[in-house]
C-alpha cells in the first residue's frame, strides 16, 4: 500500500473506508485509551502502545481498566473481539505496522510548575531514530504553542536532517478536550481543532477524523494556534473558578451566600455560572494554566500576572477548607489536634476514579501536619491506599467516633447526606462542605454546626 503522506484525498478515503489505514496510539491511559477504542470502532485497526506492563496484560487479557467511563466498555468489549484492537508494550512493532501515530502522551507540571515534556520529547528521539517514511504523526497532548513546532520538530527531525516535515512524515494536532467521566459523551459532541504543519497534513488528518468522529472539525491556521485555543478555554475556566472562590471568600465575611448570588445571577442570559470549591485538580485545569504562564515569558518582561493570581487563589481554597473546619471545631472548644476527622472523596472531580493534582491531597497533608486522626471514604477508592491512608469500604460505621467530616468530592452517593442522620449518628456534628451540596438551612434546624465554602456561618 502506497504511504499515507503520498495518498491522494481520493485515495485516502478508499484507505479508511476499506478498514486498511492502521493505526498507533502511543498512550492509552485515561484518554489515549477512549481514543485508540474509538478508531477502532470506526473499523481501523487499531494498536496501543504504553510503557505500562501491566495496563497491557489487562488490556489483551480483555479487562476494560476504565470503569468510570460509561460506554466505552461495550466498545472496548466490541473492538477485542473483532479484534481491532490490541495493546503492546514493544515500541517497534506498534509504529512500524501503523500508517498514523496518534501521541496521547502526559504533559505534567515538575515540582516547580514548569510544564515537562519529556513524554513527548523521548517519543519524538524514538520516532527519529526509527520510524520509516510516510507516516502521519498526530499530537493530542495539550502543549503550550510553538512547542510542536520548535521543541518537538527539532528532535524529531534531529541534527541530522534525515528526516524533514512534510517530506519523510506528515506532523499536524488535534487537541483532546475530554473530561474525564463524560469522554464517549464529549467525543461525540465537542468539536475537535485541526492544525499542522502543511495544507496536505492537515486535509490528511482531518479525513481520518471525520470517519472517526462525527463531531465539527475546526480547521486551524497551524499547530500553535490549535494549541492556543486548547490553552485559552481552559485557563478560561480556572480564571472564573478563581473569582468565585475569591467572591466566596468576601462573601463569608460580609455575611452573603454566595450560592444564593450565583443562584440568581446565573438566570441573567451571558452569565455563565461557576462554583466555589476546595479548589481545582486534574490533569487540565492546573497544568493548563501554568503551560499559559511558561509560554507567555517568551513575549513580555513581566509574568502573565492574571493567571498567577487565579492559580494563587485556587491553590489557597485547601487552606481555606481547613480554616473553616478549624473555626467550627473552635464553636465546641475542641482543638484539631487529636481530633478524628472523616474526609468524603478523594477525586479531583465527582465520579470519576483520578486523583491527579487533587485539592484533597492538599487537605489531608495539613490535616496530618496539624495531628489529626485522618479517615478517608471515597466510593472508586475501595481496597486502596491514598494519600498514606487506607480507604474505608463504608464510612457510616466510623461517624460515631467522628469529631468533623469534610465532603471534600461531590460524588452522587454523598448528594443524599441527610442532616439529621448525620446529626443522630456523628460524635460531634461537624459539616464542612466544601462543595456546597447540602441544604445549609435545614443543617442548622436539625442542629448540624455547618461549614460551607462563600457561606460563614450559620
Amino acid at each position: 500500500m502506497k504511504n499515507v503522506l503520498d495518498m491522494t484525498d481520493s485515495e485516502i478515503v478508499d484507505t479508511i473506508q476499506s478498514g486498511k489505514l492502521n493505526i498507533c496510539v502511543i498512550g492509552i491511559g485515561r484518554i489515549g485509551l477512549p481514543t485508540a477504542l474509538s478508531f477502532a470502532n470506526s473499523g481501523l485497526p487499531t494498536i496501543g502502545i504504553d510503557i505500562n506492563e501491566k495496563l497491557v496484560e489487562l488490556i489483551n487479557s480483555g479487562n476494560f481498566p476504565l470503569k468510570d467511563e460509561p460506554g466505552y466498555d461495550i466498545i472496548f468489549d466490541k473492538v477485542i473481539n473483532e479484534k481491532k484492537f490490541r495493546a503492546t508494550t514493544n515500541f517497534s512493532e506498534g509504529i512500524n505496522s501503523s500508517d498514523v501515530i496518534v501521541l496521547s502522551l502526559p504533559t505534567p507540571m515538575d515540582e516547580k510548575n514548569i510544564p515537562d515534556y519529556s513524554a513527548l520529547l523521548s517519543i519524538a528521539k524514538k520516532l527519529h531514530d526509527e520510524i520509516p517514511d510516510g507516516k502521519l504523526i498526530i499530537i493530542e497532548s495539550t502543549v503550550e504553542p510553538g512547542f510542536v513546532e520548535k521543541d518537538f520538530l527539532d528532535t524529531f527531525e534531529g541534527n541530522d536532517k534525515k528526516l524533514t516535515s512534510g517530506k519523510n512524515f506528515g506532523l499536524g494536532v488535534c487537541p483532546e478536550t475530554a473530561n474525564p467521566g463524560q469522554i464517549l459523551n464529549d467525543f461525540e459532541r465537542l468539536p475537535r481543532l485541526v492544525g499542522a504543519m502543511d495544507e496536505h497534513t492537515q486535509n490528511l488528518i482531518t479525513k481520518i477524523y471525520k470517519h472517526v468522529f462525527t463531531v465539527d472539525l475546526i480547521p486551524m491556521p497551524n499547530c500553535k494556534t490549535a494549541n492556543a485555543v486548547k490553552l485559552t478555554t481552559n485557563v478560561f475556566r480556572d480564571l472564573n473558578i478563581a473569582f468565585v472562590n475569591e467572591l466566596a471568600l468576601i462573601f463569608e465575611k460580609a455575611g452573603i451566600d454566595i450560592m444564593t448570588v450565583l443562584e440568581a445571577a446565573k438566570t441573567k442570559y451571558n452569565f455563565q455560572v461557576h462554583y466555589p470549591s476546595a479548589g481545582v485538580g486534574g490533569p487540565c485545569l492546573p497544568v493548563n494554566s501554568y503551560q499559559m504562564i511558561n509560554f507567555a515569558k517568551n513575549f513580555t518582561s513581566k509574568t502573565f500576572e492574571l493567571v498567577e493570581d487565579g492559580r494563587k487563589i485556587n491553590e489557597k481554597m485547601p487552606f481555606h477548607t481547613v480554616e473553616l473546619l478549624e473555626d467550627a471545631l473552635n464553636e465546641i472548644n475542641l482543638p484539631l489536634s487529636g481530633s478524628s476527622i472523616l474526609v468524603l472523596g478523594v477525586s479531583y472531580k465527582p465520579d470519576v476514579k483520578d486523583i491527579q493534582l487533587s485539592p484533597v491531597e492538599e487537605i489531608v497533608n495539613l490535616l496530618r501536619k496539624k495531628d489529626a486522626n485522618i479517615l478517608i471514604h471515597d466510593p472508586y477508592f475501595k481496597n486502596s491506599e491514598i494519600f498514606g491512608i487506607k480507604i474505608l469500604d463504608d464510612f457510616i460505621p466510623n461517624l460515631e467516633n467522628c469529631d468533623g467530616l469534610i465532603i471534600a468530592t461531590a460524588h452522587k452517593e454523598f448528594h443524599n447526606l441527610d442532616p439529621i442522620f448525620l446529626k443522630s449518628k456523628m460524635k460531634n456534628p461537624i459539616v464542612v462542605d466544601s462543595k456546597n451540596i447540602i441544604d445549609q438551612h435545614l443543617a442548622k434546624k436539625h442542629g448540624l454546626i455547618y461549614r460551607g465554602i462563600g457561606r460563614g456561618k450559620i
